[in-house]
Parts: structure tokens; C-alpha cells; sequence
């Protein structure tokens, strides 16, 4: 019979539609163990789950019987917040609206055939009920349990490992504190005790030890439930095993008579009082209190002070602000208060003084100081007509209209915020290595701790003196300092960076960065400004240099390379001034432009020629604008005057017509200010820099000298860059790519992708399969990179501090309490002590 109905249900499995689900994810960082989740997933019929950590995803497929609310709450019991995405709800409405209609048209045909058995008040009812179900379908609410969930909750509040912080709560603790504080008087003072006050200690102690230690006890179970280590797990059992054996001392021994005192002694080889009966009330309700102050001071000084900060300044899209904005019909121009919501893409917002503005866009009117979010710093600037403004700074003096170019979460604020947060819950390696340790010491101290117990009851004799000393490992162990000795410092390094407008995409770039010893700079758009200027014209013997500039401004039309809008700012500088006269043509007609792989402009362009008789006719001909790469092609193919001044000044440019070449345009850009103190601080902390340029060497090594940096790696055309790159790599070196988004195939292959001179949100996309960067200074300060290394070296140094601080401690420790040194109290003290020193170590993270 049994065989039977399991082949029923196999072949009713079967034959149900599959469906799959895709679930987002809250509260998976340090998960338990997604393996364990995906079996309990797949213990319900029909449903294979696969989990993705990264992309805080899960992967359902399952039955169209398996309700989602039964998989959301399998997620639930291991502490998991599950929502369907936006694609599967749109799939679940389409499935349930079917499911309706099919449903109402059996419900009519149904009341037709009924009509004369059901009443007409029983009729209109049912309809009313399928009329309400359809409009809560179609309104894409599916049926769930309401779960009402702080804006702020602790991201790993549900994580067994560590404890459910959300039960560890301030009323707990003082509900808790009386209760103790009377148990550790009496315990503590031989002249309070009065007779049977060890019997009021075992009742007042018992909210204490169940209630207000049930977070620990909770944790512990949920660690055994599914086979890890919960970090109180020790506590837990340290607290449980104090007043059990009170109890049992109670009841079987002398400490429950009527005028027993208690002398306790804070040392367990003192065989003097320990050779009696000793109860531990005090230290089941020491160790609870002092484990919730801890642990409630731990994580309100371990909040994420940027990221709620940065909350904060996230616009309120029901704000009301002021648009101006011309009437589509009438054609006039009308001021209107609508919510930021409604704020298209250029309309006119004005932004009056000590106001937030709410939006990023460019000053059309007015002039103001404004003060920087707290990822630049806190800077003020002075802003005018043109300049660039971002949602989240704040307006000081005076009115300004700002055009819209984005809103809500497309604004640069809405991005970091975004950055920074996906930042902090990723994992690398020495996270994971640290929980893993914290996790493993948690066994390791129960073994010891029975083998103390063994050992000191077999060599002294005195059991009471063998649980002491057990008691006092479990309560010195300290795994969560060891757990929080790498994530804690982590995510405080990262929001001290972003602080500095330096975003770092997880802390193992931190690591990397650390080992660091050559930067590699690209040179256009990183040591400069990007701005670009024609320097000289040279033209060959018989040569017009007028002809020369219009001829390249007329290749570079159709670029946006900053060398090619220098080109074409020259060239039409020089036409509306009237140079050359009539000889030189107003206007060039150019052909299709063709782009080379060496990068050089190609192009058909007509050019006046003159007859020998007097007579201007107009021919095609082919010209050329290209840029050297090394002295073999400058020697091979300039005349000794065009070759003097390729060498001689800026970044060269040779324009050819007709096959021969026809002079040589320089350029110069603009050093940043600060590169050159940039470089200085590099070296200084012993990295070697190279400078990445398409220039000759001469042209390009006279930019290295002006700045400071060792190597040159010249003569590199844009499609080779990254080859060069990934060579240095090879040698051996770690190295670091600093670079605009020009060079993005070069930050790529480096070990360390530092992307400079972002102006887009979109610049900040955090796509795991194709990362914009692993850093991104948002600063236009080539100072940033430096302080970039600093911070590095500062986390790597911290980290690894914590860790070490930790281990020693732990080991120090348990040394102290299985010889007998350490009272269970005084180890509880210990154990916070370590964890609150870890705690303010990682907190000097944040100040730099």
C-alpha cells in the first residue's frame, strides 16, 4: 500500500507544470552554510534550489503546487529574509490571473447549473468573495505573513554564528540587571547572607539564566539543529552547566541547608573553600549580564555610521522643490512645486540657501557656495553658471537653478550608497578565515574543557575545583573577538576610504593593494587634467602651417579624444581670425574618416591647386593624421626640420597629404597640480612607478623627469596598452593601473584596476561578471592614490593585529583557567575585555 501511494505521488509530481522562482535575499553575509539551506530546500517535493552567495540570489525550481510562502518560510528558519524578484511576481500574476479566470468561468457555469438549489444571497456572496480575491491578485500582492522589519536592522542579526542580535535588546539587559545584582551581592558578601538565601538566589537567578540568557541559548541550539559552531555556544553552556550544578549542589549536597554561607575564592588551587560544595549563581547571572552589556555596546559602537549617514542624505522623493518648466501647449514658462518623484530630466529646479539639493545636474542660474557630501570630505566649493552639482550637497548662500541631468536612484549619491553597501558585505579571504578559526575554536574549547574536568577530578580529588576551572575555559573563550578581528576592521577601512572619495570594491582589494610594488600610470586623464592645447605648428620647407592645423582639425571632427577637440578648437581659433588668408580654404570637405589600427585619422579631403596659369581648382586627395610611436618612424619619415621639433616639445602629430608629410603639430596638457608631490609619496613607500604613454620616448620621458617617476613605457598605442600591462605583470610584479576609462581594458588585467576622473553614476556599476574597477577615486587629487596606498597598509596591518591579538589571548587565556588562575568571573571579564579591545582597534580604522 505504501509503495503504492509513493508511486501515486511520484507520478502526480511528474506530471505537475515546473515553475521557477527567483528569490532575493537579505541577510545571507556569514551565512550559516548554503549547502545546509539548499537540502532543506529540497527536502520539499519537486523543488531543486541552487543558492548563489555573490548575487545574494536562490534559484528555485519547483511545482506550481510548491506555494512560495512555503519556500520564504524554509529561508526564515535559518534566519534569511527571502522576497520574489520583479520577474517572478510579474510570472506569478500572469499564472494566478490565469488560474482566475479559468476559475470564474467554471464559478459561472457552476451558479447557472445551481441557480434554482442556491439562494440569491448565497450567490451574490460568493460572487463579492471572487471579486475581492481577483482585485488582490491582479494588484500583485500574493498571500504572505506580515513581517514588520526595521529600516536599520543588523545585517547579520539572523546569522546563528553571531547570536540573534535582534533578541538582544536593552530591555533585556535591564530586566536582567536587578535580578543579578542582588544574586552577585549576596554571593559576594558573607555578612549579607542570611539563612536559605541560596534559595532565593536559585529563584531570582532563573529570569535571568532562561530569559535574559535565552539569545546565547537560542544561538547554541540553532548551531547544533544544523551541525556548526554558534560563537556563544560556550557561554550558553558555560551559564547553563553554573546553574545546573547549583541546583544539584542544592538539592544533594550541604549548600542547601538552612545556615550554609558561601566564602568564594577567585582562584581554584585554593583547596581551602573548594574543598567544600560551592554554588555559582553569581557567575550563571554575571556571565549573562556581562555577555548582553557586551555585546549591546559591541554593536551600537560597530553600526555603520557611513552608511546610515549616507542614508540620510538620500532624497525624499514626496520632498517638494520648485521646477521650471516651459508648458508644452500654451509655450509659457510656469514655476510648479511637485515631489522630486515627478522631476524630469532637464527641468529647472531651483535650490534655495541651506537647502539639500536633490538632484545631480549643471548651474544654469545664480552662483552659490556649496558644501560637499561626506564622501568628498565635507569640502566647500564655489559653484557658477556650467559647473557641475550632485544630489546630497548642501546649498549655503544664495538661490541656484540647477538642469537636471539625473534623479532618484541614478544620482551619484544613490550609487555610492549602493557601492559602499556591497562593499561591506562582501566576503574575501581573511573574513572567511577568521570566522572559519572562530568557528573551529568554539569544539576545540568544549574538548578542553572536559579534559580539564577529567584531569583535575582524577589528580586533586576535588570535583568542585574541576568544575571551576571548566567553568573558567568555557567563560575566557573568546571566539568573537577572533570572528570580528577581520570583518569589523574591514568594513571600517572601507567607509574611512569612501570618506576620502575613494571606493574600494570588497577588503580583499585592501590586501592586494598592500602588496602592491609597481603603479602603473596612464598619463592623459590621471597626471593631467585632460585638457589639451595646441603647442606649436611646424611646417616642412614650402609648406603652409595654417594649411597644416586645418587639415588635422578637419580629420579630428568627428573625435571626442581630448587631443582632438585641442585640434579642432585651434583650427577654428585660426579661421576666425582670419590667418592665411586666401590661400588657406575656409572650410575642408572630408570623407569618410577611417580610423587605423595604430590609430592614426584616414580620410579622402579636398584641397585648393593652383595652375600654373593662376587658376584654384579643388582635388581629392588622401591625408593622413597619425602620431609617432618611436624615433625609428620619426627618422624614417620626417624631413631633419619636422624631425627636431617632433622631439622637441609636446606630444607630436604629423599631418600627410599626397603621401608626403606636411608638418608637425605639439601639444601640451596640463599637469595636475599636485602630481608631482603624488609620485614623491609613492615612492617613499618604496612602490615603483611607470608611466603609460603613446608619445616618442624623448617626448614622454621629458613628462616622466618633470614628475618624478622611474620608468617610461612609451610608444604604446591605445589597442596594446593592456599587452604591456599584463607584461609587467608577468615579470613578477603586483602591480596597479591607474587610469580614466579610456585605459579600462588596462585596469582589467591588472592585479589592481584604480579608476580616476569619474563623472557618470554609471562609472560606479557593481557587476560582478564585468566590474567597472576595483577602486574609484572620485577626487580629481592625484594625491588620493598615495593615501590610497596608506590605507591599504594601514588595514593590512590592523588585521593582521586583531588576529594576532586575538590568538594570543584565547591561548593566554585557557592556559590561566585550567591552571587554576582564573576565576569564571574574572574570565567573563577577560573574554569581553578582548572582544571591546578588538571592537575600539577596528574602530581606529575609521579616523584617518
Amino acid at each position: 500500500m505504501n509503495r503504492a501511494t509513493a508511486s501515486e505521488e511520484e507520478e502526480d509530481l511528474s506530471s505537475s507544470i515546473k515553475v521557477s522562482l527567483a528569490f532575493e535575499l537579505e541577510g545571507l553575509s556569514n551565512a550559516p552554510s548554503l549547502m545546509v539551506v539548499e537540502k532543506a530546500l529540497e527536502k520539499i517535493p519537486g523543488v531543486s534550489a541552487d543558492l548563489i552567495y555573490p548575487s545574494q540570489t536562490a534559484w528555485i525550481t519547483a511545482t506550481d503546487r510548491v506555494h512560495p510562502e512555503t519556500l520564504i518560510e524554509v529561508f526564515e528558519q535559518f534566519g534569511i529574509k527571502a522576497h520574489l524578484s520583479n520577474s517572478s511576481l510579474l510570472r506569478r500574476h500572469q499564472q494566478l490571473s490565469a488560474e482566475v479566470n479559468r476559475e470564474a468561468r467554471l464559478d459561472r457555469y457552476r451558479s447557472r447549473m445551481d441557480a434554482k438549489r442556491i439562494s440569491p444571497r448565497v450567490r451574490r456572496h460568493n460572487r463579492q468573495e471572487m471579486v475581492h480575491a481577483v482585485r488582490a491578485r491582479e494588484s500583485g500582492w500574493i498571500k504572505r505573513r506580515n513581517h514588520t522589519t526595521s529600516q536599520h536592522e543588523d545585517p547579520m542579526s539572523g546569522d546563528v554564528l553571531f547570536t540573534a542580535r535582534a533578541l538582544i535588546t536593552p530591555k533585556r539587559l535591564w530586566v536582567s540587571l536587578p535580578f543579578a545584582l542582588i544574586v552577585l551581592a549576596l554571593s559576594l558578601n558573607p555578612s549579607w547572607q542570611f539563612d536559605y538565601w541560596q534559595w532565593l538566589s536559585a529563584v531570582l537567578a532563573i529570569p535571568v539564566v532562561v530569559w535574559g540568557a535565552w539569545p546565547f541559548h537560542r544561538a547554541a541550539a540553532g548551531g547544533i539543529r544544523r551541525g556548526i559552531s554558534a560563537l556563544d555556544a560556550t557561554s550558553s553552556i558555560a551559564i547553563a552547566a553554573a546553574y545546573a550544578w547549583s541546583i544539584a549542589m542544592l538539592l544533594f549536597e550541604t549548600p542547601g541547608g538552612k545556615s550554609w554561607r558561601s566564602y568564594p575564592s577567585w582562584f581554584a588551587f585554593d583547596h581551602g573553600t573548594l574543598t567544600q560544595n560551592e554554588i555559582y549563581f553569581d557567575v550563571a547571572c554575571g556571565i549573562t549580564v556581562l555577555l548582553l552589556a557586551g555585546r549591546l555596546l559591541t554593536r551600537r559602537r560597530s553600526q555603520s555610521s557611513l552608511l546610515a549617514e549616507l542614508g540620510r542624505l538620500q532624497i525624499d522623493p514626496q520632498r517638494i522643490v520648485t521646477v521650471v518648466r516651459k508648458h508644452r501647449l500654451k509655450r509659457v514658462v510656469q514655476e510648479l512645486n511637485i515631489p522630486v518623484q515627478e522631476v524630469r530630466v532637464n527641468d529647472d529646479v531651483k535650490v534655495p540657501p541651506n537647502t539639500t539639493i536633490p538632484v545631480d545636474g549643471t548651474v544654469i542660474g545664480g552662483g552659490s557656495r556649496i558644501a560637499a557630501s561626506i564622501i568628498m570630505g565635507q569640502d566647500q566649493r564655489d559653484v557658477k553658471v556650467n559647473d557641475k552639482v550632485f544630489a546630497g550637497s548642501l546649498n549655503l548662500e544664495s538661490e541656484i537653478k540647477v538642469r537636471v541631468i539625473r534623479t532618484g536612484h541614478r544620482t551619484r549619491i544613490a550609487a555610492v550608497h549602493r557601492w559602499v553597501k556591497e562593499a561591506t558585505l562582501k566576503e574575501n579571504r581573511h573574513n572567511r578565515a577568521a570566522i572559519r578559526s572562530a568557528g573551529n575554536l568554539v569544539p576545540i574549547t568544549f574538548t578542553l574543557a572536559v579534559v580539564d574536568f577529567c584531569l583535575w577530578a582524577l589528580i586533586s580529588g576535588n570535583i568542585n575545583a574541576a568544575f571551576t576551572t571548566t567553568l573558567a575555559v568555557l567563560a575566557c573563550v573568546a571566539p568573537v573577538a577572533l570572528a570580528l578581528s577581520a570583518p569589523l576592521a574591514t568594513r571600517n577601512s572601507i567607509e574611512a576610504a569612501a570618506r576620502h572619495g575613494i571606493l574600494v570594491r570588497s577588503g580583499e582589494i585592501f590586501r592586494v593593494l598592500d602588496d602592491v610594488d609597481t603603479a602603473v600610470f596612464n598619463r592623459v586623464g590621471t597626471l593631467t587634467d585632460g585638457e589639451m592645447t595646441v603647442e606649436t605648428v611646424t611646417a616642412d620647407k614650402g609648406e603652409d602651417p595654417e594649411l597644416v592645423l586645418r587639415v588635422a582639425g578637419a580629420l579630428a571632427m568627428e573625435s571626442h579624444h581630448a587631443i582632438s577637440k585641442a585640434l579642432v578648437k585651434a583650427s577654428r581659433e585660426a579661421r576666425d581670425t582670419g590667418a592665411g588668408g586666401e590661400d588657406v580654404p575656409h572650410w575642408i570637405e572630408v570623407g569618410n574618416v577611417e580610423i587605423t589600427e595604430a590609430g592614426s585619422f584616414q580620410a579622402t579631403i579636398e584641397l585648393p591647386l593652383i595652375k600654373p596659369s593662376g587658376e584654384k581648382i579643388m582635388r581629392t586627395t588622401e591625408a593622413l593624421l597619425w602620431r609617432p610611436r618611436s624615433m625609428t618612424e620619426v627618422r624614417e619619415h620626417l624631413s631633419p626640420r619636422l624631425v627636431a621639433a617632433a622631439t622637441s616639445g609636446g606630444a607630436p602629430l604629423i599631418v600627410r597629404w599626397k603621401g608626403k608629410d606636411r608638418g608637425v603639430i605639439t601639444l601640451s596638457d596640463h599637469v595636475r597640480s599636485d602630481s608631482s608631490d603624488a609620485i614623491i609619496a609613492i615612492e617613499e613607500q618604496g612602490i615603483e612607478t611607470m608611466m603609460l604613454s603613446r608619445d616618442t620616448y624623448p617626448v614622454a620621458r621629458r613628462y616622466a623627469d618633470s614628475l618624478g617617476i622611474t620608468h617610461v613605457l612609451a610608444g604604446i598605442a591605445p589597442g596594446k596598452k593592456a599587452q604591456v600591462v599584463r607584461a609587467v605583470h608577468t615579470r613578477g610584479s603586483t602591480v596597479a593601473m591607474i587610469g580614466d576609462e579610456s585605459v579600462m581594458d588596462c585596469l582589467k588585467v591588472a592585479d589592481v584596476g584604480v579608476l580616476m576622473g569619474v563623472d557618470r553614476p554609471s562609472d560606479l556599476r557593481d557587476d560582478s561578471d564585468d566590474p567597472a574597477a576595483d577602486v574609484v577615486v572620485m577626487r580629481e587629487e592625484v594625491m588620493s592614490v598615495p593615501t590610497l596606498f596608506k590605507l591599504a597598509r594601514r588595514y593590512a596591518k590592523l588585521v593582521n593585529g586583531n588576529i594576532a591579538l586575538a590568538w594570543i589571548y584565547n591561548g593566554v587565556a585557557m592556559v590561566l583557567a585550567v591552571s587554576g588562575l582564573l576565576h569564571p568571573m574574572a574570565a567573563t571579564v577577560a573574554m569581553l575585555a578582548s572582544s571591546l579591545l578588538i571592537e575600539w582597534r577596528s574602530g581606529r580604522a575609521r579616523k584617518y
